[in-house]
């Protein structure tokens, strides 16, 4: 039984028989939760010690990083079954798509700085740090993820059962 089966047996119904019918969006989403970690916390970590100046720098960065880690988790794990595409294919379009997702994600942060002057000297420093984390931890990357997840279905990984799903009840199983 896998991580996923074991923490869905656990779940009453009918909520467990949504999050079945839409296992892919929930692994979808568990990538994305670790990303957003991923993300935030090589952005502050930047924002906050060797890129303080340039906070937008910083958060591209992050994303990029994200992505990347992003691209392995979801085709080896959230859309392991599908394809359809030859790899070369599919990773160029991944990073096609994440690249509009990244766009997508500056946005917010890029209108809270420039737009609405919420950076210091305009604001405190507190009232900063909250619109960042809000424009772009939450708004931007809410905005991208919805992106992303559609993108991918539609053109990264197009075909359900592509791919064998390999069941792991034993290491010594074999693909069923």
């Amino acid at each position: 039984m896998s991580i996923v089966e074991s923490v869905l047996a656990q779940v009453p119904e009918p909520l467990r028989s949504l999050l079945i019918r839409h296992r892919e969006l929930l692994k979808f989403a568990i990538v994305g939760g670790t990303t957003f970690v991923i993300d935030n916390g090589i952005w502050f970590f930047l924002k906050l010690t060797i890129l303080e100046s340039k906070p937008i720098t910083a958060k591209a960065i992050a994303v990029i990083i994200a992505t990347i880690v992003s691209y392995i988790l979801n085709r080896e794990w959230s859309f392991r079954t599908r394809g359809g595409r030859e790899r070369h294919h599919e990773a160029a379009l991944f990073f096609l798509i994440s690249g509009g997702g990244v766009a997508i994600n500056l946005v917010p942060p890029y209108v809270s700085r420039y737009v609405l002057d919420l950076e210091v000297p305009y604001v405190d420093r507190w009232v900063q740090e909250l619109a960042d984390f809000v424009s772009g931890s939450l708004i931007g990357m809410l905005l991208a993820m919805f992106f992303r997840f559609w993108g991918f279905r539609r053109w990264v990984f197009p075909q359900e059962n592509a791919r064998p799903r390999i069941v792991r009840d034993d290491p010594g199983d074999e693909e069923r």
